[in-house]
């Protein structure tokens, strides 16, 4: 798995991979972990363009992620969603506790 992040301080771009399952969640949780307490992020911007499939752990990953930087007042964001991974959203909760960046919400 090759996962693509951008440190933008005070925000932190992780670009999800094409499947975020059980063994990707794992690497991606402890890589952002990495990154968030190195650097300054106050915002942690996911992006799922490339992403295709995501099951319960990936879930849990966006949730211990949002749960962790709400504690530092932080700000967990989704963007580029598509309709499969924003039926996840909206069928586990996560949008009512990670904003999805839109193309209404940019304007």
């Amino acid at each position: 798995m090759q996962t693509k992040y951008e440190v933008q301080e005070p925000n932190l771009i992780v670009w999800v991979p094409q499947e975020l399952d059980h063994h990707h969640a794992d690497i991606l949780r402890g890589e952002v972990e990495l990154l968030l307490h190195i650097h300054r992020i106050r915002n942690l911007i996911f992006d799922f363009s490339e992403t295709e499939f995501m099951d319960s752990s990936g879930i849990g990953v966006l949730i211990g992620r949002s749960r962790n930087l709400g504690y530092q007042n932080g700000i967990v964001y989704a963007r580029n969603l598509n309709q499969h991974v924003e039926k996840i959203f909206k069928a586990s909760g996560l949008d009512k506790i990670i904003y999805i960046i839109s193309e209404e919400t940019k304007q």
